[in-house]
């Protein structure tokens, strides 16, 4: 059940800043922070589906900055293999109870931590050269997964976005294409699974103000703020609420 109450505006207000930072101006898939923090006071469904269609806003908010800055035809690859991962997450949701859920969305909290830091001190090298198209389209379906089940669909798509070497902008550009086309395939099962209420629905009108201010702030924060200190505040907000995910979710 959601409470629209104090608390929850209290905590979910900062959560869709951040992920409106981190959409609009940093090409990690770091957004998803905010379901992984709305879901340790929700039931993940629910957390997941708050979240979505603000998701969307930002996705809106953000392809005019970028528009016609990405790669047309790496782009349509890993949205056509992020068709099926949609299809697998939603199949894996209709089978499955929340607190499986709880832990998926902890392990791929904790995950991305150890990704992000594994590449900036060199444990995790990517490839040198252009990785195949068929590569394109297996990060892309695993991409589509992981963005149903937790909305973090960054990693697995940078994988094969980033061994292209584009630059950062081109990079950031192809992620919000990307993702504002999975996003828009997710919407439809979501909706059919019940992850869509009224309550959402008054939480999206009430945290979408949120969302845009996020957006704007992330794409000046894109030219002009280093990443470093933005993910170190990212990866102990995740760390933290993966860890009590993992945990709520076992026991």
């Amino acid at each position: 059940m959601l409470q629209l109450d104090i608390w929850f505006f209290a905590l979910a207000a900062p959560a869709v800043v951040f992920a409106g930072i981190s959409k609009g101006g940093f090409g990690s898939g770091a957004s998803f922070a905010s379901a992984s923090i709305l879901a340790l006071v929700l039931e993940p469904g629910l957390a997941l589906g708050v979240i979505l269609p603000l998701l969307m806003m930002m996705d809106a908010a953000t392809l005019k900055p970028y528009w016609g800055k990405w790669d047309w035809r790496v782009s349509a690859l890993m949205i056509a293999g992020g068709l099926p991962g949609v299809a697998l997450g939603a199949l894996l949701f209709a089978r499955t109870d929340a607190d499986v859920f709880r832990v998926l969305i902890g392990v791929i909290s904790i995950a991305f931590v150890i990704w992000q830091v594994g590449r900036a001190r060199g444990w995790i090298r990517l490839a040198e050269r252009a990785l195949p198209q068929w590569v394109g389209a297996v990060t892309g379906c695993v991409a589509g997964f992981t963005s149903f089940v937790s909305h973090a669909g960054g990693p697995p798509a940078a994988v094969y976005l980033l061994s292209l070497r584009p630059g950062k902008t081109e990079y950031q550009a192809n992620t919000v294409l990307i993702f504002t086309a999975i996003n828009i395939f997710k919407f439809v099962p979501y909706a059919f699974l019940g992850m869509f209420t009224a309550q959402t629905f008054v939480a999206n009108i009430a945290l979408a103000p949120f969302a845009f201010l996020g957006a704007w702030l992330g794409v000046r924060a894109h030219h002009m703020v280093p990443e470093r200190a933005f993910f170190l505040l990212t990866y102990v907000l995740l760390v933290m609420t993966g860890s009590k995910l993992i945990w709520d979710g076992l026991t």
